[in-house]
Parts: C-alpha cells; sequence; structure tokens
C-alpha cells in the first residue's frame, strides 16, 4: 500500500503527470477557496483541458496548443469573457511552472488580453437604484443582496460566499476573503441591516420566528439535485438549500433592470466620489490597493457632471 502511494506521488512529481491530475491539484489549492471563484476557474479549466485530453501528460502540450483551445472555446467570446477565462487558464499553467516546478505550456504571446471598452454610463444613478430596490415584484433575497452590494461596495463572489455564522449584525459587518487572500471586513448600512433578519427567517409563516443560524446566506430556490449536490458548507443544515451562485445572481439583476453585478460596487464608489469622499477613503471602502486602479470606479457620473453646468450658467445681476 505504501509503495503504491509513493509511486503515485513519483508521479504528479515527474513528467507523466496528466493534465486532469494537474487541473485537480490546482482546483483543491487555497487560491481558488472561494466558492465562486472555484467554479470560474473550474469552468475554464475543464473545458480546457477536456478539448486538449485529461490523459495526456502535461510535459507534452505545446503553447501552441493551449492557444488554439484558447481560441476555439473562447475567440468568438465577448472581450470580459475571453480575458476572464484566459486569465484562469494563464494562472493555472504559471502555478504548475512556479509552485510545482513542472514542466508546462504556458498561454503564447499572440492569445493577448483583449481590450475592454469602458462604459461611460456604467454608475447607475441613484434614484434609478432607488427604484429598482423599492419595486414590488423583486424578491426579499434579490433586494437584500443588491442593497448589500451597494452598501458594502464588496464584489459580487465575496458577498455571495458569506454565511450567516459570520455576519456581525450589530456592528453591520462581516469578514470576506479578498482576491489577494487577504481577510477583510466589509459594512453595510440601514438598508441592509434592515432586510438581512428578513432574509435570514425560516420560512414558518410567523414574523417572530427563528431564524437560520449556519450556512450561507444567500440561497438558491431549489435544493440540488443528487448528481449535483455541492460541498456541505455550501448547503443549508436548515433548509437543504445551496449557496446561491454567481451565474444565477448575474441573469436575474440582467432580467429585472438590465444591470450587471458590479455595477452596483462601481456605483457606490461613484456616487461616494461624488460626495467629496477623499480617494483614500473610498480606496479603504473599495478595498482598491492602487490609486490609479481606484480612479477608474470614481469617475463622476452623468448627474454630476450636469450639475457642474450651472456654474458655466452666466451670472444673474443683482437688484
Amino acid at each position: 500500500m505504501g509503495g503504491a502511494n509513493a509511486g503515485s506521488v513519483t508521479a504528479l512529481r515527474g513528467e507523466a503527470v496528466t493534465l486532469s491530475a494537474v487541473a485537480d491539484e490546482f482546483l483543491s489549492t487555497h487560491r481558488v477557496a472561494n466558492p465562486n471563484t472555484h467554479r470560474a476557474y473550474a469552468g475554464a479549466i475543464d473545458r480546457t483541458v477536456a478539448l486538449l485530453g485529461g490523459a495526456r501528460p502535461l510535459a507534452e502540450v505545446a503553447d501552441a496548443e493551449i492557444g488554439a483551445a484558447l481560441a476555439e472555446l473562447w475567440g468568438e467570446a465577448k472581450p470580459a469573457t475571453w480575458n476572464r477565462n484566459r486569465a484562469a487558464v494563464a494562472s493555472w499553467l504559471t502555478w504548475c511552472q512556479t509552485r510545482k516546478r513542472w514542466a508546462a505550456p504556458s498561454v503564447p504571446a499572440d492569445c493577448e488580453r483583449r481590450r475592454e471598452n469602458v462604459d461611460a454610463t456604467k454608475a447607475v444613478a441613484r434614484t434609478t437604484l432607488h427604484r429598482l430596490l423599492s419595486r414590488r415584484d423583486v424578491p426579499l433575497r434579490e433586494k437584500a443582496l443588491w442593497r448589500m452590494l451597494y452598501e458594502t461596495a464588496a464584489r459580487a463572489e465575496e458577498i455571495l460566499a458569506l454565511n450567516v455564522q459570520d455576519l456581525d449584525l450589530e456592528n453591520r459587518r462581516a469578514p470576506v476573503r479578498s482576491k489577494g487572500g487577504d481577510t477583510e471586513w466589509v459594512y453595510w448600512d440601514t438598508g441592509t441591516a434592515h432586510l438581512l433578519p428578513r432574509l435570514l427567517r425560516l420560512p414558518d409563516g410567523h414574523p417572530d420566528g427563528p431564524s437560520r443560524t449556519h450556512g450561507p446566506v444567500f440561497l438558491a430556490e431549489r435544493r440540488p439535485v443528487p448528481a449535483r449536490r455541492p460541498a456541505a458548507a455550501d448547503i443549508c443544515p436548515h433548509t437543504g438549500h445551496a449557496r446561491l451562485g454567481y451565474d444565477r445572481a448575474r441573469v436575474l439583476l440582467a432580467q429585472y433592470a438590465g444591470l450587471t453585478l458590479h455595477q452596483l460596487r462601481h456605483s457606490a464608489a461613484t456616487h461616494l466620489g461624488e460626495a467629496d469622499v477623499p480617494l483614500q477613503l473610498i480606496m479603504g471602502k473599495t478595498r482598491h490597493k492602487n490609486p490609479r486602479t481606484a480612479m477608474r470606479y470614481v469617475r463622476p457620473g452623468p448627474e454630476a457632471i450636469a450639475a457642474t453646468t450651472g456654474h458655466l450658467a452666466p451670472l444673474r445681476r443683482k437688484h
């Protein structure tokens, strides 16, 4: 038994390691521990491995084959989709080379990131957000999620990964795992504070009934089928429902309002900038490390730009 295990380890360290084995090992690391990050990376890497052949040795795959696979899978996709999946595959292969010291291919130079056009109307006006969050046809779960995304200015993946037991309801904050792996606090205001207790209440029909104490904050509408049952940490022990996924949350916001999840974060930063909040505090809120990166999110919105036009009006005569 010990000899078999030793042989397996030796194989993983040598040139005989297969694409499937490499993908599985990378997807089990802390880099992709966030459920939504794991889902996004797994989708890109698994499709690439399936196209190239999971049983093939990693060392035998050429750079050009990686480029051809990316082109076949996402060559006709939008720049954002291409960039997201390209980045996932590149991160995987870089990990193989730098962390495991395996002979691995790279994303070829001709598979460059594609320019994503900047949408100057990305920030949503406050009045538009208020109307959206006041609509009677929007379910409680969506109202709570959208309000929380806006008030925390957090990334959607971070908020969707929250668990009930991590919420500090009294202080209106919760710890999240950031893109770099650090644990940081996000803070919300009265709107979210009003909606969360209602969202967490168990469906027993009584307004003062028991509430959920563990499991994901945001739950899917239905229980998962056995064939697609997620990890135990992603299932509510009270209801049996799974964690709400990024793709489902994205589709619902697009259906109700024609918006993206990132627009809520972008709008929060923009509105803070319009309120003359210093850039340093906006960076603290959004948790950006680079001021140049944060500046992209604090462009004045059309309402603020329109308001400044009044300063150019002719001076009124004094009577």
